[in-house]
């Protein structure tokens, strides 16, 4: 089984060089890498080309900046493996985590999708958080988001992917989190999706990326990407599930700070959520309270009021 790993690669020329040793010094050598140089204007279109002639598993392509959906798009559509996977180019991998996670595909054909932990790392290298799974089976995607809580975690990089989902599906051109976009239309194609607590992604954060840095816009795409999962998968029917009111409650965090920001109305219907349910913080249990007795464009309306006054949109 042959796994390919498409790399965008812009402006990291520090980190190249990390990403690509943590890659090609994968135990597992059935892989085709292809890096795609979205017209970084520093060292790394040439420091791509010297990897290309070091390792024949290495492809480059170059094309005009196009954003991270296109050069992820390039990608795939010049990937040939039975998989595929994604790496950003300031991340890493633990040297053995393809190695574990294509045996256990092999064990397992029916897995369309697996999942695998995450090392979230600081600018200072330090570690600041850990995302991992214990061994699970999914076998529809509406559980996996909502029992398996996917909507927090909906990044492309620590997943393994049948290529064939691909076939008619591609990252959203000029979108931002289109990771949140594209996973939902992703597990619709998919018969079982796996986690895992195999394996290891160091993932760099970024003071300045778009995840840190996002404001109305930004979070309007992303709400766009959770509604339209909303409807295709159904997520909100039987409300009165405690795993549904704990993504509600989760939509109505991002759904207050986006009006917020940019002063529209709420996409979000009002549903009833229980404050005391568990797993709601204090501050969500007030907002619970809130919103049964207002509704959630009133909320709306007073979170935004409360916000200008307190310069706090979070």
């Amino acid at each position: 089984m042959k796994l390919s790993i498409v790399i965008p690669v812009f402006k990291v020329e520090h980190t190249l060089d990390r990403c690509l040793e943590s890659i090609v010094g994968q135990t597992f050598t059935d892989i085709e890498v292809i890096l795609v140089d979205d017209g970084s204007p520093d060292r790394c279109p040439q420091m791509c080309d010297v990897w290309a002639k070091r390792d024949t598993r290495i492809q480059v392509i170059h094309k005009h900046n196009g954003g991270l959906s296109d050069a992820r798009n390039a990608g795939i559509d010049k990937a040939s493996g039975d998989y595929i996977t994604f790496v950003d180019s300031d991340d890493y991998l633990d040297h053995n985590t393809y190695l574990s996670l294509m045996a256990m595909l092999g064990q397992h054909p029916e897995y369309d999708i697996i999942e695998f932990p995450v090392s979230k790392m600081s600018t200072s290298k330090k570690q600041t958080a850990d995302l991992h799974w214990s061994d699970h089976q999914w076998d529809n995607a509406r559980d996996y988001w909502l029992k398996g809580r996917g909507y927090q975690h909906t990044y492309a990089w620590n997943k393994i992917y049948k290529r064939h989902l691909f076939s008619s599906i591609r990252y959203p051109a000029g979108k931002v989190f289109e990771d949140a976009h594209i996973l939902p239309l992703l597990l619709a194609g998919s018969g079982i999706i796996a986690t895992t607590d195999t394996g290891r992604y160091y993932y760099q954060e970024n003071p300045q990326g778009i995840t840190m840095q996002a404001r109305g816009k930004e979070l309007s795409s992303l709400l766009e990407a959770h509604m339209n999962a909303i409807r295709q998968m159904d997520l909100l029917a039987q409300p009165s599930q405690a795993e549904v009111m704990l993504y509600y409650m989760h939509m109505v965090n991002l759904q207050l700070t986006v009006c917020a920001l940019s002063s529209c109305q709420p996409l979000l219907p009002t549903l009833y959520v229980s404050p005391s349910l568990p797993g709601l913080s204090p501050i969500e249990r007030i907002k619970a309270i809130a919103l049964n007795i207002i509704g959630i464009k009133r909320l709306c309306q007073l979170y935004r009021t409360l916000s200008k006054l307190t310069g706090k949109y979070s």
